[in-house]
């Protein structure tokens, strides 16, 4: 049986720090990567453009509300080719490890029956070497609570599958408005992926709504060199941002101030 292909969704304002090493992390493995820019008022555009890759189809979009964000996405899914099996979601601050992602495309291949999948994220704080410990995350799926997202969805196996809710809250619902991480076919894989939303993720930042809130500064856990992306420190040109260097003292003191405010806080509650 010929493996399904894979489409990825990417939808971007104002991601030049790291969106070239997003797309890039995940390029080898995929099919297609529809790449929606809404309306990048920094870098994000031109540093896409230096990636040369029949896969990526660019395109220019504008929305302003929340509302207008989430029919972006269904959009995306409405002109996706009938031919591609699998909606891998790809927001332009995501990072994956070679490994992590040929681990999900294996299962993939291996249990084409799967509806959808959860990984892992590691929530980098303070720079790319830092990230929050899992017990940070709200989300729940399964059994499990921490930081964990649904990143990849077949979209041959969910009937009537659509984007709904405003920004902020959005998701992907079956026929029925079910949630597609509450029904039966959602299955967890133990890898995962580098997220930079607490991070700046472009000079011009506060143009983007919510973007200043996320920004996050805590004495993170370190993680393992040979977990790093090693997109991180491929050679490249003088456009791209560097985002190997380390914290500088001014994040690490914030950093400090921020747990210390936090344990207190945790010890007073608890």
């Amino acid at each position: 049986m010929k493996n399904p292909k894979i489409v990825v969704h990417c939808l971007v304002k104002n991601e030049e720090n790291f969106i070239w090493y997003a797309i890039n992390s995940i390029l080898p493995y995929v099919d297609k990567i529809m790449v929606w820019d809404n309306g990048s008022t920094d870098k994000t555009v031109e540093i896409i453009k230096t990636i040369k890759s029949a896969k990526i189809d660019l395109e220019s979009h504008s929305a302003v509300s929340r509302e207008d964000i989430s029919h972006l996405r269904q959009e995306m899914l409405e002109r996706t080719p009938k031919e591609y099996g699998w909606l891998f979601i790809l927001d332009g601050d995501e990072i994956w490890p070679e490994n992590s992602l040929l681990k999900v495309i294996e299962f993939i291949n291996q249990h084409p029956s799967t509806e959808t999948i959860v990984t892992k994220t590691f929530n980098l704080v303070g720079d790319i070497y830092h990230c929050l410990p899992n017990s940070f995350g709200k989300y729940t799926f399964l059994d499990k609570k921490g930081n964990y997202s649904l990143r990849f969805i077949n979209l041959q196996a969910i009937p009537g599958l659509h984007v709904s809710s405003p920004y902020g809250s959005e998701g992907y619902y079956d026929e029925k408005n079910l949630p597609v991480q509450n029904r039966l076919g959602v299955v967890y894989v133990d890898t995962g992926y580098f997220h930079a939303t607490h991070l700046i993720r472009s000079s011009k930042n506060k143009e983007v709504i919510d973007r200043t809130h996320k920004l996050k500064y805590y004495l993170g856990e370190k993680i393992s060199s040979s977990d790093m992306p090693k997109i991180f420190f491929f050679k490249k040109s003088s456009i791209i941002p560097d985002v190997a260097q380390h914290m500088n003292l001014t994040v690490i003191l914030k950093s400090i101030i921020a747990s210390h405010l936090r344990n207190i806080k945790n010890y007073f509650i608890d």
